[in-house]
């Protein structure tokens, strides 16, 4: 396993479409066990392969607490299949836009038809954090960010803001 940069807004890759797996192979397995670890080192709850600038539908979750042990899931070609009609808001984060957080309304429920590790064809409905962290990674995989939730121009301060702190990276901002 080994640690993977993940790439940042304005990165044109993060508005591409991910391709779906065909074969679960090697390389891919390789592909997220490399996921979870930098997701884990990253303090992130998800992290799509898109965001270490792989263009394949592949996203790795883990909404556990430190105080009880992981729960990882990986999603191989995740599609929504149904959502709630009732909403929930999170304040939501994303490793692709450091130090960004925006509340967001998304469904409270979601059923998830994907491929497990195992290539085994997978049918689960997910709910609250769990299914908020879901939908914001197959958004990733669709090429929406959180920030496409947000006017042109907010979404525009915030990416000079980060295009600012990547060009000067010790600067201190008071």
């Amino acid at each position: 396993m080994s640690r993977r940069e993940i790439i940042t807004v304005p990165d044109e890759t993060l508005k591409k479409i991910s391709e779906p797996i065909e074969k679960l192979g090697i390389n891919e397995k390789k592909l997220i066990n490399d996921l979870f670890e930098t997701m884990y080192a990253s303090n992130g709850i998800g992290l799509a392969a898109v965001q270490v600038g792989i263009l394949k539908r592949i996203l790795v979750v883990d909404v556990s607490s430190k105080e009880e042990k992981n729960k990882p899931i990986c999603f191989i070609n995740p599609v929504i299949k149904k959502v709630s009609d009732e909403m929930s808001i999170y304040e939501e984060g994303c490793l692709s836009i450091p130090d960004t957080f925006i509340e967001i309304e998304r469904p409270k429920i979601c059923e998830v038809e994907y491929l497990d590790i195992d290539g085994k064809i997978q049918t689960k409905k997910f709910d609250g954090l769990l299914s908020t962290c879901v939908q914001h990674e197959i958004n990733h995989l669709d090429g929406r960010l959180i920030i496409d939730h947000l006017s042109k121009l907010k979404k525009d301060m915030i990416i000079k803001k980060i295009s600012k702190l990547k060009k000067n990276p010790d600067r201190i901002i008071v």
